[in-house]
């Protein structure tokens, strides 16, 4: 008897109501909800790469316009980012890590279209005499994003210090 009732009054219901999002509507949200994890993967892999010394996949993290500024000195497109991080701390890949450890944190992500910006806070952790892990130095990335091809890339990554480590 319900089943028979509710057979008669279901095409009486409107296919939508006005509060419902549409398929377009739920297809971007579900974009910008891909983009923000693919971004978040980005910034994940740069720390990854960043620590155990791989800065070969570290300057394809950035984009073929892409650059890098830090206190390190600054560098625009892969190869001059790979050249720089080679010059500065080497080419001795370290699969297993190097013992430094770049915690990545507080990601905010805004997202327009096929670019993006960030700021993410980041603490940078050595061992010290003892082997020990310490804080060595808290800062922050400004980062701007494009979809190149497809993928995320950094156009621009700032790595300004927040707090440099006391002696």
């Amino acid at each position: 008897m319900v089943y028979m009732l509710s057979a008669l009054l279901f095409p009486l219901l409107p296919a939508a109501t006005a509060a419902e999002p549409s398929l377009q509507t739920l297809a971007a949200r579900v974009q910008v909800l891909e983009d923000w994890e693919s971004i978040r993967k980005l910034i994940l892999a740069y720390g990854t790469a960043h620590d155990n010394r791989d800065y070969r996949t570290f300057a394809n993290l950035f984009a073929r316009e892409g650059e890098w500024v830090s206190g390190m000195g600054s560098a625009k497109e892969p190869d001059a980012i790979f050249k720089l991080m080679d010059d500065m701390v080497g080419h001795n890949s370290k699969p297993e890590g190097s013992g430094t450890y770049h915690l990545l944190s507080n990601e905010n992500i805004a997202i327009d279209g096929n670019y993006a910006s960030a700021v993410t806070k980041w603490v940078y952790i050595t061992p010290d005499a003892n082997g020990a892990p310490g804080v060595t130095i808290l800062g922050h990335y400004n980062d701007q994003f494009i979809r190149e091809a497809g993928q995320w890339k950094f156009l621009r990554r700032e790595a300004p210090m927040d707090l440099p480590a006391g002696d």
